[in-house]
């Protein structure tokens, strides 16, 4: 369903990645990036929820936190989104 106030969020974020951030030194502690981060929870978990993730990550990002991999919390019953690392296994190994 589409909802104008999530699509304009998004829109803002989306200008932020692309006309603000490259203007500014990379100096990320996560990954994915706090902007991706909010685009993923927002798309995936809606506005008001989606929202919250986000700021509680912009509230994380701060010089006396490590940073690290920390990906969007899956909905609840989906398995595939809530890996604790990401996979780094060679599926194609030769064999």
């Amino acid at each position: 369903m589409f909802n104008p106030l999530r699509s304009l969020v998004l829109l803002l974020i989306r200008g932020y990645q692309y006309g603000i951030s490259p203007l500014m030194a990379s100096h990320c502690r996560f990954s994915p990036s706090c902007s991706s981060y909010a685009r993923e929870a927002i798309t995936v978990h809606g506005l008001l929820k989606g929202g919250y993730f986000s700021c509680r990550r912009l509230l994380r990002c701060h010089p006396w936190h490590q940073g690290g991999y920390d990906p969007v919390p899956s909905c609840k019953g989906s398995q595939t989104m809530n890996k604790a690392e990401p996979d780094t296994t060679n599926r194609f190994d030769g064999h």
